[in-house]
Protein backbone atom coordinates (compact mmCIF):
# COMPACT_ATOMS: atom_id res chain seq x y z
CA UNK A 1 0.00 0.00 0.00
CA UNK A 2 2.89 2.00 0.35
CA UNK A 3 1.56 4.85 3.11
CA UNK A 4 -0.48 5.98 0.61
CA UNK A 5 -3.69 7.93 2.04
CA UNK A 6 -6.71 6.25 2.52
CA UNK A 7 -4.84 3.28 0.94
CA UNK A 8 -6.59 0.56 3.29
CA UNK A 9 -9.97 1.98 2.77
CA UNK A 10 -9.20 1.54 -1.19
CA UNK A 11 -7.97 -1.68 -0.57
CA UNK A 12 -11.56 -2.98 1.40
CA UNK A 13 -13.50 -1.14 -0.61
CA UNK A 14 -12.44 -2.82 -4.46
CA UNK A 15 -11.86 -6.39 -1.97
CA UNK A 16 -15.68 -5.82 -0.96
CA UNK A 17 -16.69 -5.49 -4.69
CA UNK A 18 -14.85 -8.25 -6.41
CA UNK A 19 -16.35 -10.64 -3.36
CA UNK A 20 -20.19 -8.97 -4.31
CA UNK A 21 -19.50 -9.08 -7.84
CA UNK A 22 -18.59 -13.40 -7.64
CA UNK A 23 -21.29 -13.93 -5.49
CA UNK A 24 -23.87 -12.35 -7.73
CA UNK A 25 -21.86 -14.40 -10.72
CA UNK A 26 -22.40 -17.54 -9.03
CA UNK A 27 -25.77 -16.88 -7.92
CA UNK A 28 -26.66 -15.97 -11.73
CA UNK A 29 -24.82 -19.33 -13.06
CA UNK A 30 -26.52 -21.22 -10.80
CA UNK A 31 -29.95 -20.11 -11.65
CA UNK A 32 -28.95 -20.72 -15.28
CA UNK A 33 -28.02 -23.73 -14.85
CA UNK A 34 -30.69 -25.22 -12.48
CA UNK A 35 -33.51 -23.10 -12.85
CA UNK A 36 -34.07 -21.67 -16.35
CA UNK A 37 -31.96 -24.15 -18.57
CA UNK A 38 -29.70 -22.11 -20.17
CA UNK A 39 -26.27 -24.31 -20.27
CA UNK A 40 -27.17 -26.11 -23.16
CA UNK A 41 -24.38 -28.94 -24.63
CA UNK A 42 -23.11 -25.78 -26.80
CA UNK A 43 -22.77 -23.66 -23.58
CA UNK A 44 -21.32 -26.55 -21.28
CA UNK A 45 -18.75 -27.09 -23.88
CA UNK A 46 -17.59 -23.32 -24.28
CA UNK A 47 -17.11 -23.24 -20.39
CA UNK A 48 -15.06 -26.60 -20.73
CA UNK A 49 -13.08 -25.01 -23.27
CA UNK A 50 -12.42 -21.59 -21.14
CA UNK A 51 -11.46 -23.78 -18.49
CA UNK A 52 -8.80 -25.80 -20.36
CA UNK A 53 -7.57 -22.51 -21.71
CA UNK A 54 -7.44 -21.43 -18.17
CA UNK A 55 -5.27 -23.98 -17.42
CA UNK A 56 -3.02 -24.06 -20.39
CA UNK A 57 -2.34 -20.50 -19.79
CA UNK A 58 -1.23 -21.19 -16.23
CA UNK A 59 1.02 -23.48 -17.12
CA UNK A 60 2.48 -21.62 -19.46
CA UNK A 61 2.85 -18.73 -17.21
CA UNK A 62 4.12 -20.48 -14.56
CA UNK A 63 6.50 -22.68 -17.04
CA UNK A 64 7.90 -19.09 -18.20
CA UNK A 65 8.77 -17.97 -14.55
CA UNK A 66 10.93 -21.40 -13.38
CA UNK A 67 12.77 -20.93 -17.18
CA UNK A 68 13.49 -17.03 -15.93
CA UNK A 69 14.67 -18.65 -12.46
CA UNK A 70 17.08 -21.58 -13.93
CA UNK A 71 18.00 -19.33 -16.63
CA UNK A 72 19.49 -16.77 -14.07
CA UNK A 73 20.06 -19.63 -11.92
CA UNK A 74 22.60 -21.78 -14.24
CA UNK A 75 24.36 -19.02 -16.24
CA UNK A 76 24.41 -15.70 -13.61
CA UNK A 77 25.84 -12.95 -15.39
CA UNK A 78 27.95 -10.04 -14.16
CA UNK A 79 25.28 -7.34 -13.41
CA UNK A 80 23.92 -10.70 -10.32
CA UNK A 81 27.49 -10.81 -9.34
CA UNK A 82 28.28 -13.78 -11.43
CA UNK A 83 26.59 -16.08 -8.30
CA UNK A 84 23.28 -17.52 -7.37
CA UNK A 85 21.48 -16.03 -5.32
CA UNK A 86 22.90 -12.62 -6.16
CA UNK A 87 25.30 -11.03 -3.91
CA UNK A 88 23.37 -9.50 -0.98
CA UNK A 89 20.02 -11.87 -0.97
CA UNK A 90 19.74 -14.58 1.68
CA UNK A 91 18.17 -17.31 0.06
CA UNK A 92 15.34 -18.61 1.98
CA UNK A 93 15.79 -22.14 2.74
CA UNK A 94 13.25 -24.18 0.99
CA UNK A 95 12.89 -26.96 2.91
CA UNK A 96 11.83 -25.33 5.57
CA UNK A 97 7.83 -22.77 5.72
CA UNK A 98 8.00 -23.53 1.37
CA UNK A 99 8.11 -27.00 1.57
CA UNK A 100 5.30 -26.94 4.49
CA UNK A 101 3.40 -24.72 2.54
CA UNK A 102 3.78 -26.99 -0.81
CA UNK A 103 2.55 -30.05 1.36
CA UNK A 104 -0.66 -27.85 2.25
CA UNK A 105 -1.34 -26.93 -1.64
CA UNK A 106 -1.18 -30.20 -2.61
CA UNK A 107 -3.29 -31.28 0.22
CA UNK A 108 -6.14 -28.93 -0.62
CA UNK A 109 -6.00 -30.14 -3.50
CA UNK A 110 -6.72 -33.88 -2.47
CA UNK A 111 -9.39 -32.55 -0.24
CA UNK A 112 -11.26 -30.72 -2.69
CA UNK A 113 -10.63 -33.95 -5.36
CA UNK A 114 -12.13 -36.02 -1.94
CA UNK A 115 -15.57 -33.76 -2.24
CA UNK A 116 -15.86 -33.66 -5.84
CA UNK A 117 -15.87 -37.62 -5.81
CA UNK A 118 -18.36 -37.19 -2.53
CA UNK A 119 -20.20 -35.25 -4.65
CA UNK A 120 -20.48 -37.59 -7.57
CA UNK A 121 -21.51 -40.49 -5.55
CA UNK A 122 -24.51 -38.59 -3.96
CA UNK A 123 -22.69 -38.03 -0.46
CA UNK A 124 -23.35 -34.47 0.88
CA UNK A 125 -21.67 -34.48 4.06
CA UNK A 126 -18.42 -35.89 2.41
CA UNK A 127 -18.68 -33.05 0.00
CA UNK A 128 -19.50 -30.67 2.50
CA UNK A 129 -16.61 -31.64 4.65
CA UNK A 130 -14.03 -32.16 1.63
CA UNK A 131 -15.08 -28.37 0.91
CA UNK A 132 -14.66 -26.89 4.31
CA UNK A 133 -11.13 -28.79 4.98
CA UNK A 134 -10.20 -27.26 1.68
CA UNK A 135 -10.78 -23.82 2.75
CA UNK A 136 -9.40 -24.02 6.33
CA UNK A 137 -6.37 -25.29 4.43
CA UNK A 138 -6.74 -22.31 1.80
CA UNK A 139 -6.80 -20.00 4.57
CA UNK A 140 -3.75 -21.44 6.44
CA UNK A 141 -1.73 -21.46 3.01
CA UNK A 142 -2.16 -17.91 2.79
CA UNK A 143 -1.07 -16.99 6.53
CA UNK A 144 1.96 -19.05 6.38
CA UNK A 145 2.33 -17.19 2.92
CA UNK A 146 1.95 -13.92 4.58
CA UNK A 147 4.55 -15.07 6.98
CA UNK A 148 7.45 -16.22 4.68
CA UNK A 149 6.68 -12.98 2.82
CA UNK A 150 7.40 -11.51 6.32
CA UNK A 151 10.92 -13.18 7.08
CA UNK A 152 12.28 -12.44 3.70
CA UNK A 153 15.00 -10.59 3.93
CA UNK A 154 14.43 -8.99 -0.20
CA UNK A 155 11.43 -7.60 -1.70
CA UNK A 156 10.09 -7.96 -5.39
CA UNK A 157 12.01 -5.00 -6.61
CA UNK A 158 15.33 -7.00 -6.05
CA UNK A 159 16.44 -8.11 -9.12
CA UNK A 160 15.47 -11.14 -10.94
CA UNK A 161 15.82 -13.49 -7.49
CA UNK A 162 13.28 -11.23 -5.91
CA UNK A 163 10.72 -11.13 -9.03
CA UNK A 164 10.86 -14.81 -9.59
CA UNK A 165 10.19 -15.38 -5.80
CA UNK A 166 7.58 -13.04 -5.21
CA UNK A 167 5.89 -14.19 -9.04
CA UNK A 168 5.94 -17.76 -8.76
CA UNK A 169 4.53 -17.68 -4.79
CA UNK A 170 2.21 -14.94 -5.25
CA UNK A 171 0.64 -16.68 -8.02
CA UNK A 172 0.80 -20.26 -6.48
CA UNK A 173 -1.32 -18.35 -3.63
CA UNK A 174 -4.65 -18.84 -5.51
CA UNK A 175 -4.56 -22.09 -5.78
CA UNK A 176 -6.46 -23.54 -3.17
CA UNK A 177 -9.21 -21.47 -3.91
CA UNK A 178 -8.87 -21.92 -7.76
CA UNK A 179 -9.15 -25.78 -6.52
CA UNK A 180 -12.88 -24.17 -4.89
CA UNK A 181 -13.74 -22.53 -8.08
CA UNK A 182 -13.15 -25.58 -10.38
CA UNK A 183 -15.17 -28.05 -8.02
CA UNK A 184 -18.42 -25.16 -8.01
CA UNK A 185 -17.95 -25.25 -12.16
CA UNK A 186 -18.23 -29.21 -11.47
CA UNK A 187 -20.97 -29.17 -8.93
CA UNK A 188 -22.89 -26.42 -11.51
CA UNK A 189 -22.58 -29.36 -14.48
CA UNK A 190 -23.69 -32.05 -11.76
CA UNK A 191 -26.49 -30.33 -10.55
CA UNK A 192 -27.85 -29.99 -14.53
CA UNK A 193 -27.34 -33.62 -14.81
CA UNK A 194 -29.19 -34.88 -12.33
Amino acid sequence: MHNFAHASTVFFIALFLVVYTMALWFRDIVSEATYIGNHTLAVQRGINLGVALFIASEALFFLAIFWTFFHSALSPNIELGAQWPPMGIQAINPFELPLLNTVILLSSGVTVTYAHHSLIQGNRAGSLYGLVYTIILAAIFTGLQGVEYSVSGFSISDGIYGSCFYFGTGLRNGAPFKHLFFFYDKRVRKIQIT
